[in-house]
């Protein structure tokens, strides 16, 4: 990436480029550019810049193509939201949403709608309706439609190895497998065969992680798989295509990273 920051986010459009967006840089600037990433040719070019300076929030693909950024934080809790269109690289604004929020997640579901599951207003950490109150954790869409919700915490430090299901068809939550090793700040991909790839994140010593393990929804179970070349929390990581994921930028104990990797 140009830049090394953390706190941004990464979405693949339909045409299989990867736009990344917002964050902190080392300079903690709170950038409002994004660029996009090419896995054709490994390289990356500017595209327009958001309306709103944030981080911490949430960037969703519609099924109409475009990207719904929403919340987040630049100093004051957002609940505004914008739509970046990948055919003119610019962005709009939309609604609002009912509560200011940042670190939070938002899953976009079979049914067209988004979920947003968590995180804080700046003063309380979100719950509504999942069983455990948390922020900075994952949230992901499996194949038969649910939502696998990993990690996070309630209070920054105290992270959780829990992890639930959201129904979407009976508004429900349950619990499933927690994971082998708690953590926040991290990842979570879908993958073709199905399986979820749980990456890096912060671990309650309070160090960057490099471990990495896998979900099975068939079992409710997890196992370990390679690490990561550089421990980090705080990035991004997309399923590409070509069924890779790719990880950019993020944090680690030695500052800001530009750096990316492929699993």
């Amino acid at each position: 990436m140009s830049i090394g920051q953390y706190g941004h986010t990464a979405s693949i459009l339909v045409n299989g480029l990867v736009l990344v967006a917002g964050g902190d840089d080392s300079g903690n600037d709170h950038p409002k550019s994004a660029e996009l990433y090419n896995p054709s040719t490994g390289t990356w070019a500017i595209t327009g810049s958001m309306n709103v300076i944030r981080r911490d929030y949430t960037a969703s693909t519609l099924a109409n193509g475009s990207v719904l950024v929403a919340g987040g934080s630049n100093g004051v809790r957002h609940n505004s939201a914008e739509l970046y269109n990948p055919s003119t690289g610019t962005w709009t604004t939309t609604a609002n949403m009912s509560t200011p929020r940042s670190l939070h997640t938002a899953s976009t579901l079979a049914n067209g709608l988004v979920l947003v599951a968590g995180g804080s207003d700046g003063l309380v950490v979100l719950n509504r309706s999942m069983n455990v109150v948390r922020g900075v954790h994952t949230a992901s869409i499996l194949a038969n439609g649910l939502v696998l919700v990993t990690g996070g915490a309630a209070v920054v430090g105290d992270y959780f190895n829990s992890a639930e299901l959201y129904n979407p068809s009976t508004d429900t939550w349950t619990t499933t497998g927690s994971i082998n090793v708690a953590r926040g700040y991290h990842t979570a991909s879908t993958l073709p065969n199905g399986l979820v790839l749980v990456v890096g994140g912060e671990g309650r010593n309070s160090t960057a992680l490099n471990s990495a393990e896998l979900y099975n929804p068939s079992t409710g179970t997890w196992t370990t798989t390679g690490s990561m070349n550089i421990a980090r929390y705080y990035h991004t990581a997309s399923t590409l295509a070509n069924g890779k994921v790719l990880v950019t930028g993020g944090q680690t104990g030695g500052g800001y990273l530009n750096s990316a990797e492929l699993y």
